[in-house]
Order: C-alpha cells, then sequence, then structure tokens
C-alpha cells in the first residue's frame, strides 16, 4: 500500500493515490474517464461525459442549503508525461510510483500528476464525503488540458448549473489567482530534398541534464533552452569545423522547457577531437553561465552511424540562423504588476529529419494585442528560413476581477483559518477559466490549489504540509457559500 494514504487529510490522499493507477496521458483519456464514472457510481453521485469528452459530476445541496449558488469545482483530468532518460515508464500502461522525501510526494523519476490531479483528486473527496455541508456542487474535470484545452474549448453551453467557479489547478497555496494569460500554438515547417553526405565520420552531440519545467510558470525562472545552448554549439561547429547537419530533435511539449536536445553532425575525421574540445568548452561555458540555476549538465558526444544524407547547406544555414534568431523566454512583464509575466514564448520542440523541418513554440500573454505580436515576430523570423507558420491552439487571457464575491470570501475564510491574509495573484501559466468564462459569462472565479513545484518535469512533487490547508479552506468556502 502506498504510504501516501496515511497521510491527512486521508480522504484527499487517498483519492490521489487511486488516481495515480490509472494512466492518463494527454490524449490518452478512455481509462482515466471509466474510473472517474466507476467512482461516481460508487460514492452514489451522478456522472456523465459530456459532448466533449468532459467527465462531470453533480452532487445535490446538503438538506437545508438548497438556496446557495451552486458551484462548479473544475480540474483537468491529463498529466504530462515526462521521465528522466533513465527511467523505463509507459505512460500508457504503468501506473505512478509514489514517494515521501523531506515533505514532498514525488513520483519514481516521472512527472507525478500534481499537476492536475490533486485537483481531480479535492473534486472526488467532496463527492464522496457525506459529513459536508453545500449547496449544489458540479465537479467539471476536462481532457486534454496539457496538449491544447480540447476540453475547455469544446465545452458545451447551457449545461452547467452553477454560478461560481472554484478552478484548483494553481501550484502555490496561499494564492488566489484571479487572472491568467491565454496562448498560442505557433507550428513552423520546412519541406527539402536532402544532400548526400560526403563526411567522413557522424557524431552524436548530447546536451541533457537541464532542469526545463512549465513553460509558463517557469519562464521567468531563468533555466536553460536545451533547444537554443545547442544551436550555439552547431552553428560554431559549422562555421569552425566545416560541420553539417544531419538530424535534430529537442524538447518533448509544446508546454515543457527542454531539458534536452540531440544533433548528429557529419565531419572529417581530422575534425572529430576538436568538435569533442569543443562540446566540452560549451559546457563549462554553460555552468559558468547558469550557476546556480542549472547543476547537471551533461553535454557529451558518441559515434553515430554515418548518415548518407543530411540537410542541403543553403537549408541548413537558414534554419540554425533561425533557432538561433528565434525569441525565447520573456518579452515583458505586466506594467501594472511588474513581478509577473506578460508576454512569453518558448521554443518548445525542434525536429529536423528525413527531408522536413518543424518548430512547435508556445506563446503566451495576458494581452491578445501582444500574443499576436509575438506570433507575428515569430512567424516573421521563420519566414526568412523560407519555413511555413501556422497558428492553432489560441486562447484567450482571464481579466482580473478584484470586485468578486467569491474572492472575499476565501479571504475571509482563509485569513479565519490561517490567522494572515491570502496573497490575490494574476499567473503567467494558462488557465481553463477564460476558455470557460466565454461559454459561462456569468461565472464568479477564483483559482486555488496546494503548493506544487516543478510540474511538467520528472522533479515534479506536491508539498504535503499544504494538503490540509487548502482542504479546509474548500471545505469551509463551500459551507458559507452566499444565497443565491
Amino acid at each position: 500500500m502506498s504510504e501516501i494514504r496515511n497521510l491527512n487529510p486521508e480522504i484527499l490522499w487517498r483519492n490521489f493515490d487511486d488516481l495515480t493507477q490509472v494512466p492518463r496521458p494527454s490524449g490518452h483519456m478512455d481509462p482515466v474517464r471509466t474510473f472517474l464514472l466507476d467512482f461516481a457510481k460508487r460514492v452514489g453521485v451522478e456522472a456523465f461525459i459530456d459532448d466533449a469528452g468532459n467527465v462531470v459530476m453533480r452532487k445535490p445541496a446538503t438538506p437545508g442549503y438548497e438556496d446557495r449558488k451552486g458551484v462548479i469545482l473544475q480540474a483537468h483530468i491529463d498529466m504530462v508525461p515526462v521521465k528522466s532518460p533513465e527511467s523505463s515508464h509507459n505512460f500508457e500502461t504503468d501506473p505512478i510510483v509514489t514517494h515521501i522525501e523531506d515533505g514532498w510526494v514525488y513520483a519514481n523519476k516521472t512527472t507525478l500528476g500534481a499537476d492536475n490531479g490533486v485537483g481531480v483528486a479535492a473534486i472526488m473527496a467532496v463527492m464522496e464525503d457525506k459529513t459536508l455541508k453545500h449547496g449544489l456542487i458540479e465537479g467539471l474535470i476536462t481532457r486534454d488540458e496539457e496538449n491544447g484545452m480540447f476540453g475547455a474549448n469544446d465545452l458545451p453551453g447551457g449545461m452547467l448549473k452553477g454560478e461560481i467557479l472554484l478552478n484548483l489547478d494553481t501550484e502555490d497555496w496561499g494564492e488566489l489567482v484571479i487572472g491568467s494569460a491565454g496562448g498560442l500554438d505557433i507550428t513552423s515547417t520546412l519541406e527539402y530534398k536532402e544532400a548526400k553526405n560526403e563526411n567522413e565520420t557522424a557524431v552524436r552531440v548530447v546536451l541533457k541534464g537541464l532542469r526545463g519545467g512549465h513553460s509558463g510558470l517557469e519562464i521567468n525562472a531563468g533555466r536553460a533552452n536545451a533547444n537554443k545552448e545547442m544551436v550555439r554549439l552547431v552553428r560554431k561547429a559549422i562555421a569552425e569545423l566545416g560541420a553539417r547537419l544531419a538530424f535534430w530533435q529537442g524538447g518533448t511539449l509544446r508546454n515543457a522547457i527542454p531539458f534536452k536536445a540531440e544533433v548528429v553532425l557529419t565531419l572529417a575525421n581530422n575534425k572529430v577531437d576538436a568538435l569533442k574540445e569543443m562540446v566540452e568548452a560549451q559546457r563549462q561555458l554553460l555552468e559558468s553561465e547558469y550557476k546556480p540555476v542549472e547543476k547537471d549538465i551533461e553535454f557529451f558526444t558518441e559515434p553515430a552511424e554515418r548518415p548518407e544524407n543530411i540537410v542541403p547547406q543553403d537549408i541548413q544555414d537558414n534554419l540554425i540562423n533561425a533557432i538561433y534568431a528565434c525569441h525565447n523566454g520573456i518579452v515583458r512583464m505586466i506594467p501594472s504588476y511588474p513581478e509577473i509575466v506578460e508576454t512569453s514564448s518558448n521554443l518548445a520542440t525542434i525536429n529536423i529529419d528525413a527531408n522536413k523541418a518543424s518548430f512547435k513554440i508556445l506563446a503566451r500573454s495576458s494581452r491578445e494585442d501582444m500574443k499576436e505580436y509575438v506570433a507575428t515576430e515569430l512567424m516573421s523570423c521563420f519566414s526568412m528560413a523560407g519555413m511555413k507558420t501556422e497558428f492553432s491552439g489560441s486562447y484567450c487571457g482571464w481579466d482580473p476581477n478584484p470586485d468578486s464575491e467569491v474572492l472575499r470570501l476565501l479571504q475571509k475564510v482563509y485569513k479565519e483559518l490561517n490567522g494572515k491574509d491570502a496573497v490575490v495573484q494574476v499567473v503567467h501559466a494558462g488557465l481553463e477559466c477564460s476558455i470557460i468564462l466565454s461559454k459561462y459569462p456569468h461565472l464568479d472565479v477564483v483559482s486555488l490549489g496546494p503548493t506544487i513545484r516543478s510540474p511538467h518535469t520528472a522533479a515534479e512533487r506536491f508539498e504535503v504540509a499544504t494538503a490540509k490547508p487548502f482542504w479546509d479552506l474548500l471545505v469551509k468556502t463551500l459551507e458559507e457559500i452566499p444565497v443565491k
């Protein structure tokens, strides 16, 4: 039996542990949807799958609370599937293995799925607990948030009955979030005819061990982007050693800062030792530049099978220049909230192989005009390399409402329970609140949650000490929801 089942509050941890046993990477929702429907049947609440593939649960009001405003508890069902290089974990079949270390719950060299499994577990706990007092409760558990917010985007209008939405996807205990950034997926591609390789030797260059992280919440953490750091080495190897590019694979997910990249370069035999020295010098430079943020940088070469074909020189040079010039990181901060990132971009994945190059970027902004600006900036950069750029998965930002009634209630209850004020915050992460508000504009919305660190990485962890106060705040707030 998992040790986390013994933690307090037991009802929250038990449901979270049960959820970790069900594979649920983005794009593979059927097993976890079946699990949730079976759970709802077992605890005696209504549940169904809506037309968008989301799981919806309903629990009637406690007797005497029928006149309270209805509350929608919302979380997303999927998790980001990232593992460390040495892990053999299969996210489509294997359960998550958890352990407790220094007051945090971790997985075994994989993402934990606390983002947003903690929110789902809280909804399950509310549905199960017969001792709670509340008005009508709806649980909206959306599908495929991490790879495009598809469940929220396709959410049917007119289905939900509540007047208040509590999103449970915030990752800093003590913060009440009332605004978030919008986002846009940018994909740039180029097809070409490969050239024959005339060099004698092929070398694989690997950069790994970077921290990576959430491309919204941690874009301001000063972490290295594996693709942007690799291009510095590749450009230098081409210019000084006559190397040629045959292959590039960097990054894993559009919403994760890439922690690994690898390339295959071809070059003359007598230049191989010089390449090894160049890679080692670059490793030392990165250690110096990113100290103490990046502590486990690995940058090395290894033999590779000599490819028959490589990227044509003019295409190669254009692609390298585009990667070098591509904006990555913060564009600017919010003028009225100078500690919060307003606009950013993340050069998430690069794949160059077999006659095609493909780059994927997630641009974020709390302003639609700035989101358009950075998207156009990136498209312009890639256009100069002859690449075709497409936009998809756009979602708008969530405008703050500092006069929210449920915000005032949460602030009051938080102070009563904790003896201090909660922090009201706007975040650079993309939350589904803005999309749900576009379908249900009458909703009064706040986001909250316990503390999670390093989501979208194999170092993801959930702080044990924040689980109970989070649960207590949720329970007490539900009890004090105002009348209609």
